[in-house]
């Protein structure tokens, strides 16, 4: 066993909503007589973005003693909750089985989807100037003293989001210092740390966190938040999200 921050849930005051259910990209979460669980401590990766959809208010993250989160056992556990999805359907007998089909949660993020026609044009687009002002762009690698940080309206977005949204540059990007991460695939602790270095060494205009509609991105919030935190420094934060489809919606 290792101490790590895992979701806790009050029942008392869970109303059974299942929002979120729909928010765990990690299927982590069910409904159990009414009332929302967790279905394995390894499941949970800890990052909360199960948060922000509670109503009730009935879910925090903790430290404490448990089984190391596996990203293996979520893979498995999503494999059956697809196959369970495309069982047929029970018998009416068995109707009170069949209730339980959403207990387990497939990720919008991980699900396929075709979202328009490939553009198989021969024609040369136009040139587009890059906005982009600064390397490297990555969290993980950016100095938090590095020069171009000082007094800078900070851009931190998801990675997925400048290949979703094909006027990145010229409606996010232009006039911003960027870093980029991903939520899901990346250590959420050193993001949080790093980017609290980064607030705390300078004197930011702003923050604008960008990050795609699906569950696990929203992750980008939380992390400015606890670095916020972290660091005592708060400035003006503007949050954006983005659809699969690359428009603003939020």
């Amino acid at each position: 066993m290792l101490t790590r921050k895992i979701v806790k849930i009050d029942e008392e005051k869970c109303n059974g909503c299942g929002q979120c259910i729909n928010a765990c990209a990690e299927g982590a979460i069910a409904l159990v007589n009414g009332k929302a669980k967790l279905v394995s401590e390894i499941y949970c990766d800890g990052l909360g973005a199960c948060l922000g959809t509670c109503p009730q208010d009935a879910i925090t993250i903790e430290s404490r003693e448990a089984p190391p989160f596996s990203e293996e056992a979520v893979t498995k556990h999503l494999q059956k909750t697809v196959k369970a999805q495309h069982a047929p359907a029970a018998p009416v007998g068995h109707a009170a089985h069949a209730s339980h089909a959403h207990d387990g949660f497939v990720c919008p993020g991980s699900m396929n989807k075709k979202l328009r026609e490939q553009n198989t044009s021969a024609a040369e687009p136009s040139s587009v100037e890059s906005q982009l002002t600064h390397w490297p762009i990555q969290l993980k690698l950016i100095s938090p003293n590095a020069p171009y940080l000082k007094n800078a309206d900070l851009l931190l977005t998801g990675d997925c989001v400048p290949f979703a949204m094909g006027d990145f540059h010229s409606k996010l990007l232009k006039g911003r210092c960027v870093l980029v991460g991903c939520p899901k695939l990346d250590e959420n602790q050193f993001y949080i740390e790093k980017l609290a270095q980064i607030l705390g060494a300078n004197d930011l205009h702003s923050l604008t966190v960008v990050h795609m509609e699906v569950p696990c991105c929203f992750g980008l919030k939380r992390i400015a938040e606890e670095a916020m935190k972290l660091s005592g420094v708060h400035p003006t934060v503007k949050d954006v999200t983005i659809s699969l489809t690359g428009e603003i919606i939020g």
